[in-house]
């Protein structure tokens, strides 16, 4: 019989556990390090991931009256700024990585609502049907990490490491909301 492997949401409670956690003073006034904490989310005790993805929504509603192109060139500068705050922040900390780094939940999420940009116009109804779907979505394939999601989580490392999971947890829903969309609504409106 072989011992049960533990799950995402395990491996990062014990992750969590083994590293200490780094001062909040340190964290808010350097800021390389207040960018990978999403701007002091990630300081949350419980389910840091969570509230660096609320973190993203007042983000994500400034955000969404820009046109579509612009909202996606957004999307892959912060990508690239993620990168490498995350990255400096793990060395500076002495880190693979921290549960606390929630830039790629801000970034991933930025991506999973990235449909309700392309189909709806800033803050009209749809995205406010919208926007908890893709939140509760991002989190389950976030937190689950199915395949290749968890294999890119396990094999790339550094600051890319960091984000590559969520911002491909964030692509998946993505794809799923623009298939959705499309059904209900027709080809979008860009």
């Amino acid at each position: 019989m072989t011992p049960n492997k533990p799950g995402a949401a395990q491996r990062q409670r014990l992750k969590q556990q083994a590293i200490p956690r780094p001062p909040a003073a340190l964290i808010l006034s350097t800021p390389v390090h207040l960018i990978a904490f999403g701007f002091g989310s990630g300081l949350a005790r419980h389910a840091p991931g969570t509230w660096g993805t609320l973190a993203a929504v007042p983000i994500f509603l400034l955000a969404s009256a820009l046109p579509f192109y612009a909202y996606a060139a957004l999307c892959l500068a912060l990508f690239v700024l993620g990168c490498w705050a995350c990255g400096e922040s793990a060395r500076l900390l002495q880190v693979e990585d921290y549960p606390g780094f929630v830039f790629d939940e801000i970034v991933g999420f930025l991506l999973a609502a990235a449909p309700l940009v392309a189909w709806f116009g800033f803050w009209e109804p749809g995205v406010w049907v919208g926007l908890p779907i893709a939140f509760g979505l991002f989190r389950v394939f976030d937190i689950v990490k199915p395949w290749p999601i968890g294999w890119f989580d396990r094999q790339v490392h550094g600051g890319l490491g960091v984000m590559l999971d969520d911002v491909l947890a964030g692509l998946f829903v993505a794809l799923i909301g623009t298939a959705a969309l499309w059904l209900l609504r027709g080809a979008p409106p860009l």
